[in-house]
């Protein structure tokens, strides 16, 4: 595998993503970068117009100025041929060690310190938020899993299918855990409040 590419933030890299499906404005930008980068990767908006200018710099996408809906005109941002040579050479290089932060997780590490029903409340409500989300993947994906692009390696549509296909499979193992959790919570008999209990790592 190669190395990727330190000059280019993995911001960048999503940017390079989607202007290697089509051509975006700005603001399109950020609406794709909502749905579908949000639904495995987060930026702020703050961050997308900066990071278009050093990219633009680098010679790895290039704009057009088109009519607005405002008084102002307009940047339509595509890829240029560097462009796709650097999402490529990033696609297959050997990736860094990602540091893993899940606020959920985390909060239910500790749950062991309010009372049960506050924790019961705490993982059904975990569980509904899986469950949300796990619909609208379904949904998403129900709206073009079908057509011949989504089974072809060589098209943008495969590869959107098969990540939508991570995100249902890591939902519904999410809602499953929740449902295990509530059952060990609900079976647990309430432990004497006078007693410390001190638990492991």
């Amino acid at each position: 595998m190669k190395t990727t590419d330190a000059t280019t933030s993995n911001l960048g890299h999503a940017i390079l993503g989607l202007l290697a499906r089509t051509p975006l404005t700005g603001y399109d930008l950020a609406q794709r970068m909502r749905r579908p980068i949000g639904y495995f990767w987060s930026a702020r908006h703050s961050q997308i117009y900066p990071e278009l200018a050093r990219l633009e710099a680098a010679g790895l996408i290039r704009h057009e100025v088109i009519d607005g809906a405002g008084p102002r005109p307009t940047k339509r941002y595509s890829l240029a041929p560097a462009g796709l040579a650097a999402l490529r050479d990033w696609v297959v290089a050997e990736p860094s060690p990602q540091p893993v932060r899940d606020l959920e997780v985390l909060r239910l590490w500790s749950m062991w310190t309010v009372a049960p029903e506050s924790a019961i409340e705490l993982v059904e409500s975990c569980r509904r938020d899986h469950r949300t989300r796990l619909a609208e993947y379904e949904t998403e994906l129900a709206e073009f899993a079908q057509l011949p692009e989504a089974r072809d390696p060589g098209a943008p549509l495969f590869a959107s299918r098969v990540t939508l296909e991570y995100g249902i499979r890591t939902q519904r193992a999410a809602v499953d855990w929740c449902e295990w959790m509530l059952g060990e919570l609900v079976d647990a008999s309430p432990p004497d409040p006078s007693t410390p209990h001190h638990g492991r790592a």
